[in-house]
């Protein structure tokens, strides 16, 4: 009979997912996984199949939260260029602060780009986030915010665009001051 598991499947993805996001798949090696999460290196294997599994649990987990919170971000403020603007100084100003913990989506793009099932779980994430976005933005041209020629569809792919490659100037380190003007220049796409 199998010994009841005794932590939390739930919190050690969490952790996992932090760790990753700071060293990368590669440089996370497994004692460094089991000595974050408290648990053997059997316990993590009967949990999660592998190091493999747990990536993919920790990527899935950070990826839901990146859409989720993405959806909310984009109806904050009283316009779409005030909702933008707020959501990319957030995020430049994050990267800036804390440069080692950056994006599990661009990390998993750039280090594990061989790997199947982690570039359709980066594509899948894309693709929602494209979706929300060109959303916020048809309801913005609806209301008047955005020039008609606009087109929904290319400014949120443009934005994810941007957005990508703000994390990985952040990442980078930029600097603050760049990051900003990227903003301001990317902002005026909405024009």
């Amino acid at each position: 009979m199998a010994r009841p598991r005794e932590f939390d499947t739930e919190v050690a993805v969490e952790q996992a997912m932090h760790l990753f996001r700071e060293l990368g798949y590669h440089a996370t090696s497994m004692p460094r996984l089991t000595a974050r999460l408290g648990i053997g290196t059997g316990s993590l294997y009967a949990a999660f199949d592998s190091k493999d599994g747990l990536y993919a649990r920790a990527l899935e987990r950070y990826c839901d939260g990146l859409v989720a919170a993405l959806g909310q971000d984009v109806r904050r403020g009283p316009d779409i260029r005030t909702a933008l603007y707020g959501l990319l100084i957030t995020m430049a100003a994050a990267d800036t602060a804390d440069p080692e913990h950056g994006c599990l989506l661009v990390g998993a793009t750039t280090e594990r780009s061989a790997d199947g099932d982690t570039i359709e779980r980066v594509r899948t994430t894309l693709a929602a986030m494209e979706t929300v976005l060109t959303a916020a933005l048809s309801v913005a041209r609806d209301r008047g915010e955005l020039r008609g020629e606009h087109r929904p569809e290319e400014l949120a792919r443009f934005l994810m665009t941007f957005i990508q490659g703000l994390r990985v100037m952040g990442r980078a380190r930029a600097g603050r001051e760049f990051l900003e003007s990227a903003v301001a220049g990317a902002l005026r796409a909405l024009d």
